[in-house]
C-alpha cells in the first residue's frame, strides 16, 4: 500500500486496518477512516465498557459515518466518567479524538463560547480527519444561533494557525460536506461575509479552498451575490491568493 494511504476502503491493508481498529494508527485518507470498525475500536479503547455503551456502538456501526460518530459520542458522554472522557481528547487514534469532539458537542451544558473554546485544540489537530470531525460535530450547535456563532468565529480568522482560520470558514459553509444545509446562509449568504472578508487573500491554500467552497456553495442559490463579491474582491485585492480563491469560488458558474 502506498505511504500516502489507501484511496479506497478495499485498498486498506490488513495490517494497517488492524492498527486502525486497535487505535494504534491514524487514518491517512478518508477511505482509511471509513474502513474502521468502531465496535472493535471501542472494545480496545474502553475494554470495560458497560453493556449499554457496547450496544450503542453495535447499533451505530450500521449508520452513515457522521451519524455513527454522533451516536457513539453521545453514548460515551452518558456512560464514561469525566476523567475517562478527557483522556479521549489526546488518544493516539484520530477516530477516538473524533469521538471526543462529538461527545463534547452533545453536552447541553456547554454554551457556544464554551463549546468552541473546548474544541479549539482539536480544530488545530495535526490529523486532517480530526479537523473534519470537529467542525461537523459543533456545526449543529452553531447553526442554532448564527448571529452569535459568526461573531464568535470572526476572531479565529485572524489567528496564526491556518487550521483555525479554515475551521472558521468550514464550520458554517451553506451546504457543507456530509452536513445539513444552512437555509439562512443559502438564502442570504451576506450573513457570512464577516467571516469571509478577512480570508479573501489568505496565504494558505487550505484556507483558500474552504473560502472558495463556501462561496461556491452559496452560488448555487444566489449566484449574483457570489459574482458581485468576487468582483469586488478582485478590484480591491490584486494578490494571487485572491485571484485563486475567487476563480475557484465561481467554478460552478462557468
Amino acid at each position: 500500500m502506498s505511504s500516502t494511504g489507501a484511496r479506497k476502503v478495499s485498498e486498506v491493508g490488513a495490517a494497517h486496518l488492524a492498527d486502525l481498529n486497535s487505535g494504534r494508527a491514524e487514518a491517512r485518507t478518508l477511505s482509511e477512516a471509513l474502513a474502521i470498525d468502531h465496535r472493535v475500536l471501542l472494545s480496545v479503547v474502553v475494554p470495560d465498557a458497560p453493556a449499554a455503551l457496547v450496544q450503542a456502538a453495535d447499533e451505530a456501526q450500521g449508520l452513515g459515518v457522521l451519524k455513527r460518530m454522533a451516536a457513539i459520542g453521545a453514548a460515551l458522554r452518558l456512560h464514561l466518567s469525566a476523567d475517562d472522557l478527557a483522556a479521549l481528547a489526546s488518544h493516539p487514534s484520530d477516530t477516538v479524538r473524533g469521538w471526543w469532539c462529538f461527545t463534547t458537542a452533545s453536552d447541553p451544558t456547554y454554551d457556544a463560547p464554551e463549546l468552541l473554546g473546548a474544541c479549539k485544540p482539536l480544530a488545530d489537530d495535526s490529523c486532517f480527519t480530526v479537523r473534519e470531525w470537529v467542525w461537523m460535530a459543533v456545526r449543529p450547535r452553531l447553526v442554532k444561533n448564527l448571529t452569535e456563532s459568526i461573531k464568535l468565529l470572526v476572531p479565529w480568522t485572524g489567528g496564526d494557525s491556518a487550521n483555525l482560520r479554515r475551521f472558521a470558514s468550514e464550520a458554517l459553509r451553506p451546504r457543507g460536506v456530509w452536513a445539513g444545509h444552512i437555509a439562512a446562509l443559502k438564502a442570504n449568504p451576506r450573513l457570512g461575509e464577516p467571516i469571509l472578508e478577512p480570508l479573501r487573500s489568505d496565504p494558505s491554500r487550505y484556507v483558500q479552498d474552504s473560502v472558495a467552497n463556501w462561496i461556491n456553495d452559496a452560488a448555487k442559490t444566489d449566484p449574483e451575490w457570489a459574482v458581485s463579491l468576487c468582483a469586488r474582491w478582485r478590484a480591491e485585492s490584486s494578490t494571487p491568493e485572491t485571484a485563486r480563491t475567487t476563480s475557484r469560488a465561481l467554478r460552478s458558474l462557468k
